[in-house]
């Protein structure tokens, strides 16, 4: 039996403002009634929050960081996700697979054969009917890598992703535009240059448009 909660996922480079949007939008579905489960990634449980703290501080190589990146899915997946969506909530996630894909694959250049071979491992569960899981939509805060190196010289301590040079945000920025490519029924490309409150438009009226949010949210 497929799931009837709904799916949203939250992603773009580091520095391109979508975490400033996520509890915005869970508020507008709690306010028509919906459940949400506020989630991310890497993490998301107690195992893959462990994970997310090497991920993000400790040097490895390529193939390492992915395993590690998809084992945290797989466990966030099968005791957080799933059992939301089962449930009829509403998760929104900062990240998914399409980080993965962005990050690793086009950022740090590894084989992106072997990274759908693991998200076709590690998506699958018996809710899909043999299908792999999937967001519903896909909201990608598209920036110039210039303008997230800019944000981000002004944030917090830098994790060892956001202290990358900025070449790597553009290929990181690359990777994202391909997926966006690729599966273009779920994404939505929102323009992250825009003012704050622009931008919270465009998400929330992805959210009208696909018939998640009543209209007169907008």
């Amino acid at each position: 039996m497929r799931h009837t909660g709904l799916f949203i996922t939250f992603e773009g480079i580091d520095g391109a403002g979508k975490s400033s949007h996520i509890v915005t939008l869970a508020e507008a579905f709690r306010a028509q009634g919906h459940t949400v489960t506020l989630t991310r990634e890497p993490g998301g449980t107690p195992l893959a929050e462990t994970l997310r703290g090497i991920l993000l501080n400790e040097a490895m190589d390529p193939l390492t960081e992915t395993l590690l990146m998809f084992a945290a899915r797989r466990d966030h997946l099968c005791q957080v996700i799933e059992p939301a969506l089962a449930q009829g909530h509403v998760v929104l996630c900062d990240r998914f697979t399409d980080a993965t894909f962005a990050y690793q694959g086009y950022g740090r250049g590894f084989d992106l054969t072997v990274l759908k071979t693991l998200e076709q491992w590690v998506q699958h569960t018996a809710a899909m009917d043999g299908a792999i899981r999937q967001p519903d939509l896909t909201l990608w805060f598209d920036v110039p890598a210039a303008v997230a190196a800019a944000r981000l010289s002004q944030a917090r301590v830098p994790d060892k992703f956001e202290a990358m040079p900025e070449a790597f945000f553009a290929r990181v920025a690359q990777g994202y535009a391909q997926r966006c490519q690729e599966m273009p029924h779920r994404f939505v490309r929102l323009d992250g240059t825009q003012p704050m409150e622009a931008v919270w438009r465009q998400a929330l009226q992805a959210c009208v448009e696909r018939g998640f949010l009543a209209e007169q949210m907008a």
